[in-house]
C-alpha cells in the first residue's frame, strides 16, 4: 500500500484559507473529504493514483461545505461549572454541587456534580466517557446477540477521523462522543459496526444487513454525522 501526504490552501467562499491536507491511500476507492474542526483543516483522502489536481479542483467545489463545516465546529466548549453540554442530543447544564463526594446526578436539563466547581469539569468528562461506555456496550451486545453475531470486546476511545470500527477478532471501538449525538444516531452507528461482525466490507450485502438490523434509518443517522459531527469535537476540559 503506497502513500504519500501534501499540504495546500483551500479559499473558502467568504474569502478565508484553510490547511487543506492531501494523503494518497491505496485502499482508497474514491475521494473523501473531511473537516477537522480542532485543528481547523481539511483532510481530502485520494486513491494512491489519482490526478492531484483534479482532486484539488474536486476540493474547490466542496470550499461552501468546508465554510458550513468549520463554522459549526469554531469555538471549543470547555466542560465546567455553569457550561451546557449535549447529552443523548438533550442540552444539560452543569452545575456543582459543593457537596462531598463525586456523584454525578443527570436530571431534567441539569447535570449535578459534586465537589467543588473547579473540579466539575473532569468529572462530567469522566462520568460522560464512563455513560457512552455502558451505553454503547450495552446496546452492541442486545443488537449482535439478537441476530447471532459473534461479538468481541466493546470498548470508546476519542477518535478524529471515525465514529466507530471493528476488528477481525470481532472487537467494536466507539467514539465517546457519540454519547452527545441524538439516540437515533448513536443506534444507526451500533448497527453499522455490528454488521461489520459478519461483513468486513462496504459492500451491498453489508448494507443490506444494516438496513435490515437497524432500528433506525441509517441515512438520516449518517446526514446528521456529515451536518453536525464536527460540533461534537468542540466539548474539552
Amino acid at each position: 500500500m503506497s502513500s504519500a501526504r501534501s499540504e495546500h490552501s483551500l479559499t473558502l467562499t467568504d474569502g478565508a484559507a484553510v490547511a487543506l491536507v492531501v494523503q494518497r491511500h491505496g485502499r482508497a476507492r474514491r475521494m473523501k473529504l473531511r473537516f477537522d474542526g480542532l485543528a481547523d483543516r481539511a483532510l481530502l483522502t485520494i486513491p494512491a493514483r489519482a490526478s492531484l489536481r483534479a482532486a484539488l479542483d474536486w476540493a474547490r467545489t466542496q470550499s461552501a461545505w468546508v465554510e458550513d463545516q468549520r463554522s459549526r465546529a469554531r469555538g471549543r466548549v470547555l466542560l465546567s461549572d455553569g457550561a451546557v453540554v449535549p447529552v443523548e442530543g438533550e442540552a444539560l447544564v452543569i452545575r456543582a454541587t459543593g457537596l462531598a463526594g463525586r456523584q454525578v446526578r443527570r436530571e431534567e436539563g441539569w447535570l449535578f456534580v459534586g465537589g467543588p466547581a473547579d473540579l466539575a469539569g473532569a468529572r462530567a468528562m469522566r462520568w460522560l466517557k464512563a455513560h457512552a461506555r455502558d451505553t454503547l456496550s450495552r446496546e452492541t451486545a442486545l443488537l449482535a446477540g439478537r441476530h447471532g453475531l459473534p461479538l468481541g470486546k466493546v470498548s470508546i476511545g476519542d477518535p478524529r477521523a471515525r465514529w466507530g470500527s471493528c476488528s477481525g477478532r470481532g472487537d467494536i471501538r466507539y467514539s465517546w462522543r457519540l454519547i452527545l449525538a441524538p439516540p437515533h444516531v448513536r443506534l444507526a452507528t451500533v448497527a453499522h459496526e455490528v454488521a461489520h461482525l459478519r461483513h468486513m466490507h462496504h459492500g451491498p450485502e453489508f448494507h443490506e444487513l444494516v438496513r435490515m438490523i437497524s432500528p433506525v434509518d441509517p441515512d438520516t443517522a449518517r446526514a446528521w454525522l456529515r451536518r453536525d459531527g464536527a460540533g461534537l469535537h468542540r466539548y474539552t476540559v
